[in-house]
């Protein structure tokens, strides 16, 4: 059996596993009761710029690897993830802070995004010819990889937001050098670096750092060989790396925050919107880009909703999240649970109204639930990332639309209602980069364009419109006949 905890809390450079040479230790622990995981020695500065330039010379080589090849590497990865999916399971919870049912959620996510790649990985020798007015010209398109990928992930979904980046990135050609947040390093970037090695990955086309900024600054930004940044966290982080990217005219693909709302239409069904309300806020603490941050509910039905919402999120049972019975676990750290904190005595110093009033119990907050809260109030134009919500009551069905797009966010949403095509017509008019009609707001898949709108995030991922992030169009003109030119 593999010993992820004790083998692989090291830096994965060039296909071998290396202490860190920062001369810093730091602990990963479990964030329910600050337990320590494991012990990590950081990577250095120059240990990151030698696994850029390792990077960059195994790229070449990679880039011209048969298909076959490939889908048989990616088909080991998945394999090994699947072989090991207890032992893994285990990690992604204690790691994380996330109950069972989240970290096997999150585990099987990943495979799915493995095994998508074997229907995109050809593209990259597909050729598309393109007629020319000029006489005896042929146009062709080939589509080329970019080069090295820099790839940075949260701490909430981490196997599985980073595996999204750099499973299309090396299915189509690129290598990549990967820093997973610390906190989450071996679920993040050393769990995925064995199940690369392991089904035999070249060395050098996926390298693993576990570090911190402090450490390294921005050279995951601004080493010269990256062609482009792929980073899913916080809508601030995203636009300074945006800026450092833009001066550096690199590309990034950002995944960032979300001020989802979850509306509930004039003819909803309360219980099942309550239900599935329920989930889409708490599910992982609501600490996940998509969670549910505001419900927003026709003035007919508010009374009803927010009566048993209330009952609901205040009967979830939380505690240890290795517990199988657990629906609320802890959050990820102590400065996020003070964040949360400070924004609740905030709301409530503002005259925000408590309908359900949570508690901290060790590094555990019970469901917090703020009800006629107006969309203006600070609390509700908030990122909550936290068992926290507000509920908002809405004039009329169009009255809802309008509050759901007063953010600057724009990610994910989903709307309740008894009238099918209604619903699409509405979510239609909502400017996030995805609704869910009859469902909550917390979907992924790797077949669908996952992204958001505005301040939420530029570029899609999935197949096979992630394709396009992660390649270069090159145009060859081949002429057949010899031209005449007029001089």
């Amino acid at each position: 059996m593999e010993n992820f905890i004790e083998n692989y809390n090291r830096n994965y450079i060039d296909g071998k596993w290396v202490e860190g040479a920062a001369g810093i230790t730091e602990n990963i622990v479990n964030p329910y009761d600050n337990s320590v995981i494991t012990s990590v020695n950081l990577a250095s500065l120059k240990q990151l710029k030698h696994s850029f330039e390792v990077a960059e010379v195994k790229q070449i080589e990679w880039a011209h690897s048969s298909v076959s090849d490939k889908k048989e590497v990616f088909r080991k990865a998945a394999e090994f993830l699947q072989n090991n999916s207890e032992q893994i399971i285990t990690i992604i919870s204690k790691e994380t802070g996330g109950t069972l049912l989240k970290a096997e959620l999150e585990l099987n996510l990943t495979i799915e995004v493995l095994k998508e790649t074997y229907n995109y990985m050809d593209t990259i020798d597909n050729v598309i010819e393109i007629p020319s007015t000029i006489e005896g010209k042929i146009n062709k398109v080939y589509r080329q990889p970019l080069g090295v990928i820099s790839s940075i992930s949260p701490f909430n979904f981490p196997m599985n937001l980073s595996m999204r980046s750099i499973a299309p990135a090396i299915a189509l050609g690129n290598t990549v050098v990967h820093k997973a947040d610390l906190q989450v390093g071996l679920t993040g970037g050393s769990i995925i670096a064995r199940a690369f090695d392991y089904a035999g990955l070249p060395n050098g086309v996926f390298q693993s750092i576990l570090t911190t900024p402090d450490e390294i600054g921005d050279e995951m930004l601004e080493n010269p060989v990256i062609q482009l940044v792929a980073f899913t966290g916080s809508t601030g982080f995203g636009k300074h790396i945006g800026r450092v990217a833009g001066e550096n005219l690199k590309r990034v693909a950002l995944e960032l925050g979300g001020n989802n709302p979850f509306i509930v239409l004039q003819d909803a069904d309360v219980d099942k919107a309550v239900e599935a309300a329920i989930f889409g806020k708490f599910m992982h603490q609501g600490q996940i880009c998509m969670s549910i941050n505001r419900i927003i509910v026709h003035d007919d039905l508010y009374e009803a909703f927010t009566n048993k919402f209330i009952e609901q999120a205040a009967k979830l049972p939380y505690g240890d999240q290795t517990n199988p019975d657990t629906v609320i676990g802890p959050l990820i750290n102590e400065n996020q649970i003070k964040k949360v904190l400070e924004t609740v005595e905030k709301a409530k110093k503002d005259g925000v109204k408590l309908g359900l009033e949570g508690k901290r119990e060790g590094n555990i907050l019970t469901p917090y639930v703020f009800v006629d809260v107006d969309n203006s109030d600070e609390i509700a134009q908030t990122e909550l990332f936290s068992p926290v919500v507000s509920i908002i009551k809405a004039k009329t069905d169009d009255h809802a639309i309008d509050i759901a797009n007063d953010t600057i966010y724009g990610l994910t949403s989903s709307i309740f209602t008894s009238d099918i095509k209604k619903g699409e017509a509405y979510g239609l008019k909502i400017d996030s980069g995805m609704t869910h009609v009859n469902d909550q707001t917390v979907n992924d898949a790797s077949n669908i364009p996952f992204g958001g709108n505005k301040q939420s995030g530029l570029g899609r991922f999935g197949n096979p419109w992630v394709v396009d992030e992660f390649t270069k169009l090159k145009w060859i003109s081949v002429q057949n006949e010899y031209r005449k030119f007029p001089f």
